[in-house]
Formats: C-alpha cells, sequence, structure tokens
C-alpha cells in the first residue's frame, strides 16, 4: 500500500500560479505553442532557454533545453496530452517521444488560458505525482521562478 502521503488528495501535490496577464489570450497560447516565442521568455533570467523543439498536438512531443548562466545545460522532455488553441495546453514529462515512458516522471501541466477584464486569466497548474514531488519543485523556487517567467511571458505577449 502507498505511504499515506501519497494517498492525499490530489491538491495536496499541486503547485498554482494565476494571473491577469494584459494580453489577448491568443497572444499568451502563442508565447506557449511557437517555439521562437518560447524561448524568449521559459526561463527565469539569467537562465535562457537555448533550444525548443514542439509538437503541439495531443501525443506530440516537446523538448525545451534550459541554460544555466554557467553554461549547463537542462533538457526538459515531454508530451503534449490535450491541446485546445487559445483554451488549454496540457503536457507531462512522464512520456518523452510519442508514448515512450520517462525514466522519472515529475509533473503533468494544465494551462488555461481565459478571458478576463483587462486581458487573460492564465492559470498554470503543476501536477506532482507525489508529494514529495511537489516539496522538490516548492524548494527548487516554483513560485519565484514560474512567477519570473510568467512576468516575461506578459510582457512579451503584450508586444505581439
Amino acid at each position: 500500500m502507498a505511504p499515506v502521503s501519497e494517498r492525499l488528495p490530489t491538491e495536496h501535490r499541486e503547485l498554482v500560479l494565476s494571473r491577469v496577464i494584459a494580453a489577448p489570450r491568443d497572444k499568451v497560447y502563442r508565447a506557449w505553442t511557437e517555439p521562437e516565442l518560447l524561448m524568449q521568455w521559459f526561463a527565469p533570467h539569467p537562465w535562457t532557454t537555448s533550444h525548443a523543439e514542439l509538437d503541439v498536438r495531443p501525443g506530440g512531443a516537446n523538448l525545451i533545453v534550459m541554460r544555466a548562466p554557467d553554461g549547463n545545460e537542462f533538457p526538459n522532455r515531454g508530451v503534449y496530452l490535450d491541446v485546445v488553441p487559445n483554451e488549454c495546453v496540457v503536457f507531462t514529462d512522464a512520456y518523452t517521444t510519442a508514448w515512450e515512458p520517462s525514466s522519472k516522471a515529475f509533473m503533468t501541466v494544465v494551462l488555461t488560458f481565459a478571458d478576463e477584464a483587462g486581458g487573460t486569466r492564465y492559470t498554470a497548474r503543476a501536477m506532482h505525482w507525489s508529494v514529495a514531488d511537489r516539496e522538490t519543485h516548492e524548494r527548487m523556487g516554483f513560485h519565484e521562478g514560474w512567477g519570473r517567467c510568467t512576468d516575461q511571458l506578459a510582457a512579451l505577449a503584450a508586444t505581439l
């Protein structure tokens, strides 16, 4: 039987960021789905995104490489589970290419884009496989890092 911490309700394994971005949702969606745009905002500065391959469709794979200030690169592979243009994007690192399981599943991300006064209600929900994974992601700086990336996303979307 799984430890009690692993059987807690889903919300105990989630991290959520939600903001209104002063841009139409099609612009926010484009920034998530077009490689040349995603590379401009995806990593929290001073980190950069050195490479992005996005096959944005259910079952399509992605490869996003983040580069640290010291030059080390961190590839992130995943597969899209659901895509509704301008409404939602769901992806997971549980798979790498096609339906090949990854060596260590960490999270599934549900992005939603909704009309709201002043622009787009952007919500990023990171659902982790375990409470320990969620705690690790918090210690890695989820709130600060994803918050800074969202600031960068908002700035870019406002220019599109």
